[in-house]
């Protein structure tokens, strides 16, 4: 299970409202290569379901990730940090072993 925190869900909404995106949309999570520490989190808004897509709705957001990042992102939450000292979007991912300062990036 993947997890929306209501500050996450606020600031999701927010973005879909400003931007204008369709309600047919889901937030798209995964994991790729890079960063610092070896591996970054990606967030997108997708309309197509992919074969192996793992599904999951939490606080009234769908959430959708791939098999492969799935393994990476078990139990994680994602977070939204706004003001002066907030990092945007974090995720609270209780599998990464070591994450880079700046939050970015981690490694398990």
């Amino acid at each position: 299970m993947i997890f929306v925190a209501d500050s996450a869900k606020a600031k999701i909404t927010n973005i879909r409202t400003s931007g204008n995106i369709q309600d047919d949309f889901f937030l798209r999570v995964s994991v790729v290569s890079g960063g610092c520490s070896g591996l970054s989190y990606k967030l997108d808004f997708d309309n197509e379901s992919k074969p192996n897509d793992q599904v999951f709705e939490d606080n009234g957001v769908k959430v959708v990730t791939d098999l492969k990042s799935f393994l990476y992102l078990f139990n994680t939450t994602l977070e939204f940090s706004g003001g002066l000292d907030g990092k945007g979007f974090e995720f609270n991912n209780p599998n990464a072993s070591r994450t880079c300062s700046c939050g970015e990036s981690f490694s398990v």
